[in-house]
């Protein structure tokens, strides 16, 4: 049989940590907790539930979660946010994954994700199945460097599991908007880094390129996600999600202009 390891970083969490453990207890050899400061009890919780806890200030979403990674040891590891759930399904999945060969598996393996809003999920949109590459072997996972929406790389062979990991991400639609608002700023940030890395300087048709960007991107993103890609069987709450996330793309352009011209000026 084989081992896994759970990878799982934390601020404040008491909110839901001890039901993202509990969800991975009968399938874990292990879960590490990497906390960069919690004032809420979150250590506690995850201590009294066996998890093994360390402390480390905090670096920034990918080095936090490689550094957390650095610290397993199970033949697989899963890396898990705070906020997500396994699914019964999911956790049946993987003990038939460690029941086999190591050989015989895939390098990595992505999962869906179903978020939730409030204890309402989004099953359309683009807001599912939001495929996520998580498990993978130990050694061969590392996230990439970004500020935001980080993402686990590995050069290998990829497999789909079939069941989702339950995404509690924001207890309400206010809360979704206001961490998109984190979001843009951190994106826009990105972004910028990645296009002064490229051009010494934006000429005047970058800004006709991005301000194209500005009026039409959003748009498209509310059409493509609300109609094409069904949101609108989510109903009113899918809405208003994907209203909250077309805003998010508008911002994240706008602060990239603004962050341009500061630099330029």
């Amino acid at each position: 049989m084989l081992s896994l390891s759970v990878a799982i970083i934390t601020l404040n969490e008491s909110r839901i940590i001890e039901k993202t453990i509990l969800s991975v207890k009968s399938v874990a050899s292990e879960v590490i907790v990497l906390d960069s400061g919690s004032t809420d009890g979150t250590i506690n919780l995850a201590k009294n539930l066996g998890a093994k806890c360390y402390h480390q200030d905090w670096l920034g979403f990918s080095q936090q979660k490689n550094m957390c990674i650095d610290k397993t040891s199970g033949d697989l590891v899963l890396s898990l946010d705070a906020d997500e759930i396994m699914s019964n399904e999911l956790v049946e999945e993987i003990k038939v994954l460690l029941s086999q060969p190591i050989e015989s598996l895939a390098d990595g393996y992505k999962i869906a994700r179903l978020l939730f809003i409030d204890d309402k999920p989004l099953k359309f949109g683009g807001f599912y199945p939001d495929y996520q590459l998580r498990l993978f072997k130990r050694g061969l996972g590392k996230f990439n460097d970004r500020l935001v929406h980080e993402s686990i790389k590995i050069n290998g062979h990829i497999k789909f599991l079939k069941n989702p990991l339950n995404h509690y991400a924001y207890t309400s639609l206010n809360d979704f908007k206001e961490n998109h608002e984190k979001y843009a700023v951190l994106a826009a940030e990105y972004n910028k880094e990645k296009f002064y890395a490229k051009f010494k300087k934006p000429q005047y048709y970058h800004y006709f390129l991005f301000y194209i960007d500005y009026f039409i991107h959003p748009i498209w993103t509310l059409f493509f996600r609300f109609i094409i890609r069904l949101g609108f069987l989510d109903g009113v709450y899918g809405l208003q999600a994907n209203l909250i996330y077309s805003d998010y793309v508008r911002k994240k352009i706008l602060y990239f202009i603004q962050a341009c011209k500061l630099i330029e000026s």
